[in-house]
């Protein structure tokens, strides 16, 4: 199970939207600056994020994105089913059509309980909790030098 960009820059940005303070919208650009992704790429998996109910999108002047209320709760396995589909956990590790239990491939036994300890991980770990490791300083959001990371802490 190897996240997409489309999954990496959707939780990443989910998480920079959660430590900003509640109700507070945030424009894409600010957002895709911050995290240094194409901007009219991640304007369409927030749009996504918005039809899978975990954001507001307001459009004007004072317009963006902000999380839903309850959001936060959100495990990044939900996330993930939104942004890499259903066949995310369901896809045969070497890639054949049909595996199952009555029709394994040579991995499925090893694999089948990795993959169900990497789907509890998953589901245990929710937006609230990333943001707060983010907030801490123990970890970062991004690849960014730190002394650009402090510059945008100060604003």
């Amino acid at each position: 199970m190897i996240l997409s960009r489309t999954s990496q820059y959707a939780i990443q940005a989910l998480i920079f939207i959660a430590t900003r303070p509640s109700g507070e919208p945030v424009l894409n650009r600010e957002i895709a600056s911050y995290l240094g992704v194409p901007s009219a790429y991640l304007a369409k998996i927030m749009q996504n994020l918005c039809k899978g109910n975990l954001l507001y999108s307001y459009r004007g002047r004072l317009g963006g994105f902000c999380l839903r209320e309850g959001a936060e709760k959100t495990g990044l396995m939900q996330i993930l089913m939104m942004t890499e589909g259903p066949s995310f956990t369901q896809d045969c590790v070497l890639g054949l059509k049909v595996c199952s239990d009555a029709t394994a491939c040579p991995m499925h036994a090893k694999w089948l309980p990795i993959k169900q300890k990497i789907v509890a991980i998953l589901n245990d770990q929710t937006l609230e909790k990333l943001a707060r490791a983010v907030q801490s300083g123990k970890y970062r959001l991004t690849d960014l030098p730190s002394t650009l990371l402090a510059a945008s802490s100060r604003t």
